[in-house]
């Protein structure tokens, strides 16, 4: 069972490095004062469907979970400014699939969330599977 939705936010650059050594690594998604990015997030869950439902979790419950887990603390946000996660860890989209999966891990039913994808654009896209990180 999967669920889509669009989230937009401003990324920066790390403060652990130069702005030499960032514009090396980061090219030109590095930007000092920021540059934002509309990122598609599919959450896949999976389990037994339940004999009752029919399904294996109800759809609105788990947009509420995305609403809580995604959407309010990441959309419309510079997340090296807003986010308190990313004080400390660099805004990739790799962090960004990491900490996805670790907020809805608090709030679904254990076991049951499969993987995050964040598409940063068509060609990228991270895949994260818990401890498992696949980058396509």
């Amino acid at each position: 069972l999967e669920q889509i939705l669009t989230c937009r936010a401003c990324l920066s650059h790390s403060k652990a490095l130069s702005d030499e050594e960032n514009l090396k690594l980061f090219g030109k998604c590095n930007n000092p004062n920021g540059h934002g990015h509309n990122y598609k997030v599919v959450v896949t869950v999976r389990g037994q469907i339940d004999p009752v439902s029919g399904m294996v979790m109800n759809l609105t419950d788990l947009k509420e979970y995305m609403q809580e887990a995604i959407m309010e603390p990441l959309d419309h946000k510079n997340l090296d400014k807003d986010v308190p996660y990313f004080s400390e860890v660099v805004s990739t989209t790799e962090n960004v699939a990491v900490f996805i999966w670790d907020n809805l891990q608090k709030l679904l039913p254990q076991g049951i969330l499969y993987k995050v994808e964040v598409h940063e654009t068509e060609q990228n896209v991270v895949v994260y599977k818990g401890e498992e990180t696949i980058v396509k």
